[in-house]
């Protein structure tokens, strides 16, 4: 089997679990450490003639990450392409389970049995906490309506305060986000890199939580520590 990976924490779980598979990924797929396999460009952005050329067997790519027209190009050319839907913890083991199944993987890795435990062991949380969920500025924007990011958070007693909005990633002006006065604003360090010194200066007298995106918006290896890794960020911002 070659595959060829266009989301990365897809990229992260077949490398993991099926080392040599993978033949190709994008310039954003940092992990596992080390990775030697082809670039393919980005992900919104991929060299279809590059994939082309490493001739997978089947390219891997995500519904939301992935732009169609990449994808009907690479069909075009013959390849095989999957593409996973993933909006919430159980859609993405199950999502998951598939893309290793058409890896060739004959057995479920043991960290995806570890990240199920992780999550279906969760004690319900003493109390709920309202946020609002930047994942950009300049503009401004937020988690929106059926996320991914958005369900680790409410298994964490999080809500977030733009769940119910119509678009998925709302544009919202900085003076709404700070007049929906959430209990605290959770910062993740992609797909912008929010730091201590780059965007809680904008949420003035509101506690900011700076967390692993990889964490919150990854599926793959890293489910299996995002509750204790979130659930420890989550909780520093109110000390």
């Amino acid at each position: 089997m070659r595959a060829v990976s266009l989301v990365p924490s897809l990229t992260e779980a077949v490398a993991v679990s099926l080392p040599g598979v993978l033949v190709g990924a994008t310039d954003w797929c940092t992990h596992p450490a080390g990775l030697d396999v082809a670039r393919a460009g980005g992900t919104k952005n991929p060299a279809t003639d590059r994939i082309t050329a490493l001739a997978p067997d089947l390219v891997i790519a995500n519904e939301e990450e992935n732009r169609e027209p990449d994808l009907a190009a690479l069909r075009d050319a013959g390849i095989e392409v999957l593409v996973t839907e993933v909006r919430d913890v159980p859609g993405a083991f199950r999502e998951l389970a598939r893309v290793l199944q058409a890896c060739g993987s004959r057995s479920r890795p043991r960290w995806l049995d570890e990240a199920e435990e992780a999550w279906s062991a969760l004690k319900p949380p003493d109390r709920r906490r309202t946020a609002v969920v930047p994942v950009w500025r300049r503009p401004w924007m937020v988690l929106g309506r059926d996320t991914f990011a958005g369900d680790v958070l409410s298994r964490l007693g999080v809500d977030h305060l733009y769940a119910a909005h119509e678009d998925r990633y709302p544009r919202i002006a900085l003076d709404e986000l700070r007049a929906a006065a959430p209990d605290l604003v959770v910062l993740p360090d992609e797909p912008y890199r929010f730091t201590a010194s780059d965007g809680p200066e904008a949420f003035p007298g509101l506690p900011c939580a700076l967390v692993s995106g990889r964490h919150l918006t990854w599926y793959g290896p890293s489910l299996a520590e995002a509750p204790q890794v979130l659930g420890e960020a989550l909780r520093a911002a109110h000390r």
